[in-house]
């Protein structure tokens, strides 16, 4: 099966990007074949310093294969180095109807809460469709809250088809298992949006200080504690083997500890744990050139797979 999926390069990848998404769309490598793409048109909606785009793309190639993207096994690429993307974009849109972008999710919710949505927002799902159908993509990896893009996906093909006959790969939502909470620094969902995220990568000591002041209630030390409720044994359990897991789950329902030192059980087996894609980002970061030439060799064939759809899309439509 073809796996597409999509990664917008606005910021550093933290521990809920990783357990909610990258390790699945990792893992679906192995039995699949995968176009995995940074997505850099995305972006431009809200990142405007050419610079700063520049440097996350490469960190995001870098992110990507240091956390395990194998280019053996799938293709890594940039979004704007496929410029038949752009082209089935257009395509797309003029048979998209305007309430259907109006009902997407990311524009209502700009819209309600009285912030500018420009027209690149709106016609994002446009976009989003055409990065899908681009590749004749089968499976699609998203979170619940990204379902509706594929349903405005197979909608758009769909529309296509009508007008001009059968022409796409209509794509199949895989939604991700992201069961396991993965809490931030103040309990909540972590989240760029609530600032309380816990990087992948990066001063390790930095890291562990943000790990230790990680905000606890105030029941006393002596207290049994049920650790299903506690986000401190959450992100432990994300980390540690079954039998680790257990004696701590045990150490919370005894009672008499301090969450110091369960903070510290939670800095020390996430280290651990990311130690090997440290070593290998240190690693890439010394030899940019290769991660240029595996985006390279990614983009090569993307475009090889794009340009027979484009070109089906365009003999179905009319144009020369």
């Amino acid at each position: 099966m073809r796996v597409l999926s999509g990664i917008q390069p606005t910021g550093r990848p933290h521990w809920g990007n990783y357990f909610g998404a990258i390790r699945q769309y990792i893992d679906l490598q192995e039995d699949n074949e995968g176009f995995y793409f940074i997505a850099d048109l995305h972006a431009l909606t809200t990142v405007r310093e050419p610079e700063v785009l520049r440097e996350n793309v490469i960190n995001a190639a870098l992110d990507l294969l240091a956390l395990g993207l194998d280019p053996s096994k799938a293709n890594l690429f940039v979004q704007s180095d496929i410029p038949e993307v752009a082209e089935l974009t257009w395509l797309l849109m003029t048979g998209t109807p305007m309430g259907l972008l109006e009902r997407c999710h990311a524009y209502k919710e700009k819209k309600a809460k009285g912030l500018p949505a420009d027209a690149g927002l709106f016609t994002y799902p446009v976009l989003m469709a055409a990065d899908i159908l681009a590749y004749d993509s089968q499976i699609v990896p998203v979170g619940v809250d990204q379902v509706q893009h594929i349903e405005v996906c197979r909608d758009l093909a769909g529309s296509f088809h009508h007008a001009f006959g059968e022409t796409f790969v209509l794509p199949k939502a895989k939604t991700l298992d992201v069961g396991a909470k993965v809490p931030g620094t103040d309990g909540q969902k972590m989240s760029k949006s609530y600032n309380n995220t816990l990087p992948l990568f990066g001063d390790v000591k930095k890291i562990r200080k943000q790990i230790m002041r990680i905000v606890t209630d105030s029941r006393p030390m002596e207290d049994p504690k049920d650790p299903t409720d506690d986000h401190l044994f959450q992100l432990y359990q994300l980390f540690a083997g079954p039998a680790e897991v257990e004696a701590m789950a045990a150490k919370y329902r005894a009672g008499g500890f301090g969450y110091g030192e369960i903070k510290k059980a939670v800095a020390e087996v996430s280290e651990e744990y990311f130690a090997p894609a440290r070593a290998k980002r240190e690693e890439l970061e010394s030899d940019l050139d290769t991660v240029r030439d595996i985006l390279a060799e990614g983009a090569k064939r993307a475009r090889e797979v794009a340009a027979s759809v484009v070109d089906r899309a365009r003999r179905n439509c009319g144009l020369r």
